[in-house]
């Protein structure tokens, strides 16, 4: 009864979707069908239990010759492009299979990735539709070498630190949620307003971002305000993706909760400090903000390298100097600070070094993060700004390290 009962809500569950798609056009297989061809699926596994698998060939070959039929029908007699319906019906039917071969939990959790993608249907279509052939052409590049590269790296460690497996595997999901940031922020356009791009464009890339809006600061004297802003919370931004990397890299979170609580003070004080400045906040329009698309091999190239100079440099400094050798690693978030929390992490989940000093080294490389702003806001940006970055961004900055201090010490 309960295989029964979780084919059925399998059908149920994508055929609901189905059925709400048949508000727009006529559909060929709805609530009933879907729920029905699960059960089939189900009970087929269980019969072959007894006859042997030519029954599972038998009933696949049938679900499939119908698929066909209704592809068939679909696209020569009612003129219409797609296959969705036919491949989702045949879907459920190997779902009912896996349920009553006792795979129930593969089965639910695959059905439910299928409805989510289906009821995505428009904002996946506009999901690829904002991306240029060229950023299309660079994903594509960057994925077929990395996933090349995967399979044929040993899955061993080097110079007793770094898995080049493991390494491959963590820049995909680093470049992979800059790349989500990236296509937010081509969705939605760069000018919808400075505070809007600054605040997703920190998930791409902080350093780019601020000094993309820096550079908007020397147009007019008045935009020192709204650029700064803008930078603020693109360094917010980057104060909570470090958080997050921190959590993918180590799933028991030993990291992340060692580090949050000085990083929620910086992070809460330069949400304060934004505020401040809620008159000049986020004007909409003006110039376009222009940054390289993270899902490339240029780009996973440079973090990639980053990620593992920094491992490598800070395995050997801690061997040589011990926590301080750690923590000088630290200043690599001059060039990119989540290779260094990347880096810290993976050698406190290897049993390099503790989680405590990984946790401290994450939170200094967020606050040389900040501090970096202040440089770029002088190489990049107008003078007023200047100014203002350097009062904003230092306190900031102090009120950090203080809080670090103090978590330390308790």
């Amino acid at each position: 009864m309960t295989k029964l009962a979780i084919s059925f809500l399998i059908g149920i569950m994508v055929g609901i979707e189905r059925e709400h798609r048949g508000v727009e056009h006529e559909i060929f297989a709805g609530v009933r069908t879907y729920s029905i061809t699960c059960i089939t699926g189900m009970l087929t596994a269980f019969v072959s239990e007894a006859t042997g698998p030519g029954f599972v060939y038998v009933a696949a070959l049938f679900f499939g010759a119908i698929c066909s039929i209704i592809t068939y029908a679909k696209i020569f007699l009612f003129k219409r492009i797609g296959v969705t319906s036919p491949i989702s019906l045949f879907f459920i039917f190997v779902m009912g299979i896996l349920v009553g071969y006792d795979y129930g939990m593969f089965a639910i959790v695959s059905s439910i990735v299928v409805a989510f993608l289906l009821i995505q249907k428009k904002p996946l279509h506009q999901f690829a539709g904002n991306l240029t052939k060229e950023e299309l052409y660079n994903a594509i590049q960057f994925l077929a070498v990395a996933f090349i590269l995967y399979p044929v790296m040993p899955d061993r460690v080097f110079f007793g630190v770094i898995n080049f497996r493991s390494a491959i595997l963590i820049v995909i999901l680093v470049s992979l949620i800059s790349f989500l940031s990236y296509v937010l922020l081509r969705k939605f356009g760069t000018t919808r307003g400075i505070c809007y791009s600054g605040f997703v464009g920190g998930f791409v890339n902080s350093e780019a971002t601020a000094a993309a809006l820096a550079g908007f600061s020397t147009r007019a004297r008045e935009m020192a305000e709204p650029v700064l802003t803008g930078i603020l919370l693109c360094n917010i931004s980057m104060l909570i993706r470090n958080l997050v990397l921190a959590l993918i890299v180590d799933p028991t979170g030993q990291t992340t909760l060692r580090m949050f609580p000085p990083q929620a003070v910086i992070i809460l004080v330069s949400i304060g400090v934004a505020l401040r400045y809620n008159k000049a906040f986020c004007p909409i329009g003006g110039e376009e903000l222009k940054i390289e698309s993270p899902f490339s091999l240029g780009q996973a190239f440079k973090f990639g390298v980053a990620f593992a100079v920094i491992l490598i440099a800070g395995s050997f400094a801690y061997r040589i100097a011990g926590t301080a050798g750690i923590y000088f690693t630290a200043l690599g978030a001059f060039v990119s600070s989540s290779g260094v929390i990347v880096s810290v992490t993976l050698l406190a989940v290897s049993g390099n070094i503790s989680y405590e000093t990984a946790a401290n080294t994450a939170v200094l490389a967020s606050l040389i993060s900040t501090l970096n702003k202040i440089l770029i806001s002088r190489i990049s940006g107008s003078s007023s700004l200047f100014s203002l970055a350097k009062n904003t961004f230092g306190i900031i900055a102090v009120i950090g390290t203080l809080a670090l201090l103090l978590w330390n010490s308790l």
